[in-house]
């Protein structure tokens, strides 16, 4: 597995040097709120502030694209991900697509 250190937003990672491409790695989930989840979210509304639940819904699922993506990359010999994103999308109603992605690659440390 790829050590987090090594997965970046950026288009270069500091102190190394990118010695290979691997291409576009990703990590997709899909998830859907429970009906239980639902009515606790909707509990939470009516009091304002920050739906606890949804968060740690979110939160799951955006940590379960990121090992799937770390998982693809490793699949392909590399040991560092650049330029990573997410992107989600509402497949429907009440069912969420997180996707994780990036440049898989090999990187040198420089010395």
């Amino acid at each position: 597995m790829i050590d987090p250190g090594m997965i970046t937003t950026s288009i270069e990672l500091d102190g190394y040097r990118i010695t290979k491409n691997l291409g576009v790695v990703r990590g997709i989930t899909v998830r859907s709120r429970s009906l239980l989840g639902n009515i606790a979210g909707g509990l939470q509304t009516l009091l304002g502030g920050q739906i606890t639940i949804y968060v740690e819904l979110c939160e799951k699922t955006r940590e379960e694209a990121f090992h799937l993506m770390m998982q693809h990359a490793a699949e392909r010999g590399a040991n560092a991900i650049i330029s990573m994103r997410y992107d989600a999308n509402e497949v429907m109603n009440g069912v969420t697509e997180v996707l994780a992605y990036g440049t898989a690659v090999v990187a040198e440390k420089i010395s």
